[in-house]
């Protein structure tokens, strides 16, 4: 996973978590993501914008995946 600076629409829309919704994206986070957070190289606002932007990007590939085997078997 290569960590990236956080866009603008990502770092807005961690600004808007509630306390207990960030805690859970936090918990979330693995690999490298979490290291630069905990040696403080990220705010916790860029981990959490960062980790919402993966995640997104997770469920769209997910999507994808899922319409590609819907239709798969669909034509069978």
């Amino acid at each position: 996973m290569k960590t990236h600076a956080p866009s603008q629409d990502y770092l807005d829309k961690a600004k808007l978590l509630s306390e207990s919704e960030a805690e859970r994206i936090q918990s979330r986070m693995s690999g490298k993501l979490m290291r630069r957070f905990m040696k403080e190289k990220l705010s916790p606002l860029e981990a959490l914008a960062i980790q919402l932007e993966l995640e997104d990007e997770q469920l769209n590939e997910w999507r994808e995946a899922f319409r590609k085997y819907s239709l798969k078997k669909l034509s069978k």
